[in-house]
Order: structure tokens, then sequence, then C-alpha cells
């Protein structure tokens, strides 16, 4: 069996098989390591927007999560982690961007090809590509004639300081709204072009008290009465 892509969806399907006894099973992964959307959006206040203790595998929960909806390093940390666990590290292989599937009718399987040139054959593929890692820039006139450095959030350069600069901000989508706060602060002028304007919601996302985080920690009811 192959699993294209190595992020939430894949990582699941590969433990799950294997737990019900499909041990021919090979993951390709595109990136250059495992966490799909949690390692290529790594922009300044990237988090999920979902409580963690929802947000997780119901077969791997922890109870030691900072706070009430994660920052990108956390979940990013706990998917290898839960990788590592269940052994699924050994298959998987990066760098590896599937260009094409094709089913071979009289042999009843499937060719898969990557960009690198390489074939795989699988009786069975299953495709958990996601689609939150994509970068989407629509083709707006003036774009090729704009002279400054430009970015997608899902491909944040991080060796370029926005720091002092004049920064303009294209949509409001649930990224910007993590990503501007962390800009206002520093760039010196910095402007946000919407389309449709947001509701807005305090956010309350403190980071847990250590006598909280010790309770969730000790008394595993608490965080099963919470996921319910």
């Amino acid at each position: 069996m192959l699993i294209v892509g190595a992020g939430f969806g894949g990582i699941a399907a590969a433990i799950e098989l294997r737990r019900h006894g499909f041990t021919d099973v090979k993951i390709l992964e595109a990136a250059a390591g495992t966490g799909g959307t949690w390692l290529y959006n790594s922009y300044p206040g990237a988090a999920c927007d979902v409580p963690s203790h929802l947000y997780s595998y119901s077969f791997a929960q922890r109870r030691d999560w900072s706070r009430l909806c994660s920052p990108q390093e956390e979940i990013l940390g706990y998917l290898r982690g839960v990788a590592s666990e269940h052994g699924v590290n050994g298959i998987v292989e990066t760098s590896q961007r599937v260009s094409e599937c094709a089913f071979d009718e009289q042999r009843s399987v499937w060719r898969v090809r990557t960009e690198g040139g390489l074939e795989h054959e699988a009786d069975v593929v299953i495709l958990a590509t996601g689609q939150l890692n994509r970068p989407s820039i629509p083709d707006f006139p003036g774009r090729e004639r704009f002279r400054g450095h430009s970015f997608h959030s899902a491909r944040w350069d991080h060796d370029y300081s926005l720091a002092g600069r004049r920064v303009a901000v294209i949509g409001t989508g649930a990224s910007a709204v993590q990503f501007v706060p962390r800009l206002a602060g520093q760039a010196a002028q910095l402007t946000v072009y919407q389309r449709t304007g947001n509701w807005m919601l305090p956010r309350e996302n403190r980071i847990y008290p250590g006598w909280l985080r010790v309770l969730i920690e000790r008394l595993a009811p608490i965080n099963w009465v919470r996921r319910r």
C-alpha cells in the first residue's frame, strides 16, 4: 500500500493500516521531513485555532500542552513524536513529490511516478496530500512590476527581516489573523488589504498556569472529560 503525504492524515492512515495487519506500507512525502502543513506553515504566531485536546489523535492523547490552542512547533513535535512511537518514520521516503498515478487495468496495480523519475507499484494508493500548505497567489495586475521582496505566508522567509520596513499583507484569513499582530510591532508601516471584513472576538489563548498543567498531566480523566 502506498500513502502520498506524511502529515496528520498520512501518518494516521499508516498507523491504522499497520494496526490491522497491513505491514507492506510506504509513505511518499514531497517535503524534506514529516509534518505536512505544520512543517510548511512556520510564520510568526502560527498555531492551531482548534483546542489541542481535540486537535490530536484519539489513540495518542497528550496531556502536557502549553496552552489551549498550541503553537506550530508544539504540534509538529507532537506529530513527529507519534510517528516515531508507532514506527512510522522508517516507512517514510522524503523529498519524493508524486507527479503521476496511473492504474494498470491488466495487472490491477497502481503505477506511481515521482518528479525524480522513480516508479512505485501498489495495490492501493491513499492520497493524504492536504491543501493548507499550498500557496495560492492570484495573478493580479502589476505583480510582475513589484521590485520589493515578496513571499507567501506558507513559505515564510525567515532570513528576511521585516523590522523597520513598509509591509503590505494581502488577505485576512486565519494565517493573517495570527501573523499580522506579530508584524505590527516591528514594521515601520503595515497595510492590510482585505476583500471582506472579519468578525473579531477576543482570543483567550494564554499559557496554562502551572497548577492547571500539573492537574491535567496527573489526572488522566480530566482530559477525557474535556474531549467529551
